[in-house]
Formats: C-alpha cells, sequence, structure tokens
C-alpha cells in the first residue's frame, strides 16, 4: 500500500473524529426511500446531510481540523479560506466555537443564501473573482499579507472530519454495492474511500463530477492534474477549476468509475428528491442521485446509497427548478 493511502484517516483516526463530531450533533439518519427506490428501480438509501446545524456536510471537518489545532496548541488568532459557502460555513462555526476571528473569501455571485448564512456564523465575508480558483488564490494572498492561517478545502484533518459520515452510513448499510460521491475538491469523495478501507466493506464508489466542471474526470483520465472551465450553473458545490494533486492520487487509485452529470440532470434530481422525500437537495446535494438515475439501467437488483450532501440552495433557484 502506497503513502497516499496511508495517509487516509485509519478507523481508530475516524471513531476518535466521530466522538468530536457527535458532541456537536448526532449521526444523520439514512432512509431507504420507497419512492425513491421505486423511481431508480432497485432500493436506494439516502444519507440527509442536509439534517446538521449547517445543512451540508463539510461541517465535519471544520470540526476535526480546528480541534486537531487546540489539540496541538496551534489556534490562531484568525483564519481565512475560500468557499462557494459549504466550507465556509464549516470553518466559520468551527472558528466560532474555538473563539477564532474568520475570514471567508467567496467569488462574485456566489449563493445569496450561504453568504448570509456565513455572516451570521460571523465570518467577515469578502467577494472576488469570478470562480473558486480566482477567491482561493486571493484567500492565499490575503493569509500571507494579514498573518492569518490559510485554511485548506482538502486537508487529512479535513477528511478525518468527513470520513464519519461515511463510517456512520456504511455501518448502518452493510449490504450496500455501490455509493455515489459528489467531488467537488474532493474531500467527500476520498473520505468515502478511508471508510471503505478502515471499516473493510466492499462497497464500490463511483465519482461524481459536473459535465460543466470537468477537471477530475480529465485529471483522471490524464493521470495528472489538468485544469478544466467552469460554466455550471446549479452545482456550485462542484464547481471547481483545478483538482487538487493529493485527491486525485487517491481518487485515480480507488475510484470504481466516475458518471459526469448534466445540469438539467442535477435539476431533474433535485426534484424527484423533493417529491419523493419532502426534502431540499442543493445542486451539488442531488449529484449523487442524479449519476445513479443516469445508471439505473445497471443497477437493478443492488443495493445503491447516495448522500444528499448539502441542502443550502437559494429559494430563488430552488423555485425555479420546481416549477
Amino acid at each position: 500500500m502506497n503513502t497516499v493511502t496511508d495517509s487516509l484517516p485509519s478507523l481508530t483516526d475516524i471513531e476518535a473524529a466521530a466522538r468530536v463530531v457527535h458532541d456537536e450533533f448526532q449521526a444523520t439518519p439514512q432512509y431507504r426511500w420507497s419512492l425513491l427506490s421505486e423511481r431508480l428501480g432497485t432500493d436506494c438509501w439516502l444519507k440527509h446531510e442536509n439534517h446538521n446545524p449547517v445543512g451540508a456536510f463539510k461541517i465535519r471537518g471544520g470540526l476535526t481540523f480546528f480541534e486537531q489545532l487546540a489539540n496541538s496548541g496551534q489556534l490562531p488568532r484568525e483564519v481565512i479560506s475560500a468557499t462557494r459557502g459549504n466550507h465556509g460555513q464549516s470553518i466559520a462555526w468551527a472558528a466560532r466555537k474555538n473563539g477564532v476571528a474568520c475570514t471567508i473569501v467567496v467569488p462574485h455571485g456566489n449563493s445569496v443564501e450561504k453568504n448570509a448564512a456565513m455572516r451570521a456564523l460571523g465570518a467577515n465575508l469578502i467577494e472576488h473573482g469570478d470562480d473558486f480558483q480566482a477567491a482561493r488564490e486571493h484567500a492565499i494572498a490575503l493569509s500571507e499579507k494579514n498573518g492569518a492561517m490559510m485554511v485548506p478545502s482538502f486537508h487529512t484533518d479535513l477528511l478525518r472530519g468527513v470520513s464519519t459520515l461515511w463510517w456512520e452510513f456504511f455501518r448502518a448499510v452493510p449490504n450496500m454495492d455501490v455509493a455515489y460521491v459528489p467531488i467537488g475538491l474532493g474531500s467527500g469523495a476520498c473520505s468515502a474511500i478511508a471508510a471503505k478501507l478502515a471499516l473493510k466493506h466492499p462497497v464500490r464508489i463511483v465519482g461524481v463530477v459536473s459535465k460543466h466542471a470537468t477537471t477530475y474526470a480529465d485529471s483522471i483520465a490524464a493521470g495528472r492534474v489538468v485544469e478544466a472551465p467552469v460554466t455550471t450553473q446549479i452545482a456550485d458545490g462542484l464547481a471547481v477549476r483545478v483538482a487538487d494533486a493529493t485527491a486525485l492520487s487517491v481518487l485515480m487509485q480507488h475510484l470504481d468509475h466516475v458518471v459526469q452529470i448534466s445540469d438539467d440532470e442535477v435539476a431533474a434530481a433535485m426534484k424527484a428528491i423533493f417529491e419523493d422525500t419532502h426534502n431540499v437537495a442543493e445542486g451539488a446535494g442531488a449529484a449523487a442521485f442524479a449519476a445513479a438515475m443516469q445508471e439505473r439501467e445497471q443497477l437493478k437488483g443492488q443495493v445503491v446509497g447516495a448522500v444528499l450532501s448539502g441542502g443550502n440552495v437559494d429559494a430563488a433557484v430552488f423555485s425555479k427548478v420546481l416549477a
């Protein structure tokens, strides 16, 4: 086993992280929704990461990232990070919990309601650039200028926390055959792989990317990081222009395959999830089910797991989807 896989959280790491996460909120539920299963044509379990204090899975990583800083006596006076929304809420939540000032950089045109949520958690919000990569580069420059700690969107201490969602899910559904995992910068998918390996679960992990943000699909095909333009209008959590090299190494080894989904497929999945479960999914939050629907003919007789990774969609956007 190589050093990339060795660097993933172990079962002991994940169990310790679960204690940190569950001190803040209980394990999120997963349900086999009958209508959703009927629509997919096979058993479908949905993991509800929309049912936590920030409405998205990222909070788990923020908690363990700051726990590691606190335990090592390295809490800074200020942190800075870049986001399209859910990572920023995670960092703002954990920073507030630990008494650390927090600045978040978002691109122009970012979700109005995610921006409001980050401000409500005490973050100083800065708008810069036209996409996540531009916001990220500005955040790095600001961190160097201001002496703040730059919190990346992909880091081992984030993975430990995010792995707890998959640890919960795979333990709850031991007979799961295939899990669909959306890929933004890669923490969710790498964490699914970590939990699978830690639990020795036989589940196949399928990565899901937007057809309008293909850096990971292109990079996996090429065997190296390949930058790709971002044009998705609805799946902002997947709107990454440059893959993370460390995440890419893990995904290339352990993903079963990658599915590319269109904005239309994402919108259809958001609508289906609402109709069948009356839960609200943001674009990236519906991506896993959208990919399963694309592959439904080859899933007959299999137990499928999909994560509703976030529910933080602006009301105006969601109303258009339902209409």
